[in-house]
């Protein structure tokens, strides 16, 4: 018996029967931006789950309506009831804050608008978060984004910066503060613990997310978020992967990760923010640690794309001017 079909024989707890599907206590945050085709296709993917969330707060920082416009149309098999709300500050963090105001319900919902679900993800989802009372959150695995066994020189740098080795690192938060994806072995239980979350398709029980959501610092593309707020409640709270939850990431291309040297400078700052003030790392060690994974950064760069070399080093630059900045 699978472990959705336990779930399924134990009961439905806090489902509401609707004529289409059945609704689950959740609200789904959305932060959006030019994206209504892509988001349009999630939008129709979701609506053939058997179970889907009551409420959808998309927050759109768009300059135009399509957004608005594909919200308040009728989507067949959705039965989630839409909530849209024009963003006051862009940027993927801040959308999402300003979503959190707006949700009611008991269990978070944090989506990004390019994903397909795989038929029954979110009934996996839930059964894996009702499985056990002391999970703070449990996301999708990724179908096209997925832990790969690392070679031999970064198995060397994994162990390094871990301090000791491991048979496997999937879904651990290693060093300062290198995350790995999770592994998508049939070998493994349906539900594996790990020691982050992403933002792409999680569930968190409300009671467990911090006030605001995001620090203020994380702006614009805000790498590094899901990160920095899995780890805050993994402080309290068990961290989980449900491995049969499945969706396709549709990555969408976009300005903000065109720009490498802008991406390189927000890499450094916010791994030094995370891995000094979420990790409390701060020894001379963990700073040489972080320095050795930035100098790997770099020579893998140079070796696969070269044209991106310069641009790298200039981001890297700035991110070092920024971080002595803030030291001042």
């Amino acid at each position: 018996m699978t472990f959705l079909a336990k779930f399924t024989l134990a009961g439905n707890n806090g489902v509401i029967n609707s004529s289409m599907c059945k609704l689950l206590p959740i609200s789904a945050i959305v932060p959006t931006r030019h994206r209504s085709v892509p988001f349009g296709r999630m939008l129709h993917s979701l609506a053939q789950q058997s179970v889907q969330p009551m409420e959808m707060i998309v927050v759109d920082g768009s300059s135009d309506d399509n957004t608005r416009n594909l919200c308040q149309s009728k989507i067949p098999g959705l039965a989630t009831k839409i909530h849209y709300h024009r963003a006051t500050e862009i940027g993927a963090a801040t959308q999402r804050n300003q979503a959190m105001s707006h949700a009611t319900l008991s269990v978070i919902w944090l989506l990004d608008d390019d994903i397909l679900f795989e038929p029954e993800c979110l009934a996996h989802l839930w059964a894996a978060l009702e499985s056990d009372s002391l999970l703070g959150g449990v996301n999708a695995m990724i179908t096209n984004q997925r832990y790969s066994t690392p070679g031999r020189v970064s198995r060397l740098l994994f162990a390094f910066l871990n301090g000791q080795t491991e048979i496997s690192y999937a879904g651990k938060c290693i060093g300062p503060a290198l995350n790995l994806l999770p592994e998508d072995n049939p070998n493994l239980p349906e539900v594996v613990s790990v020691e982050w979350l992403n933002s792409t398709c999680t569930l968190y029980r409300r009671q467990a997310l911090p006030h605001p959501l995001f620090s203020s610092m994380f702006t614009g593309y805000s790498l590094m978020e899901d990160l920095t707020l899995s780890l805050i409640v993994g402080k309290k709270w068990r961290l989980a992967n449900a491995r049969t939850a499945r969706i396709f990431h549709d990555s969408q291309s976009g300005d903000h990760k065109n720009n490498v040297a802008t991406l390189a400078q927000m890499e450094l700052v916010n791994r030094h923010y995370v891995m000094t003030k979420i990790l409390n790392k701060q020894q001379l060690g963990d700073y040489f640690k972080l320095l050795v994974l930035q100098i790997y950064e770099i020579i893998a760069t140079s070796i696969s794309a070269k044209h991106s070399l310069p641009l790298l080093l200039l981001g890297k630059w700035q991110g070092l001017k920024e971080i002595y900045k803030q030291k001042k």
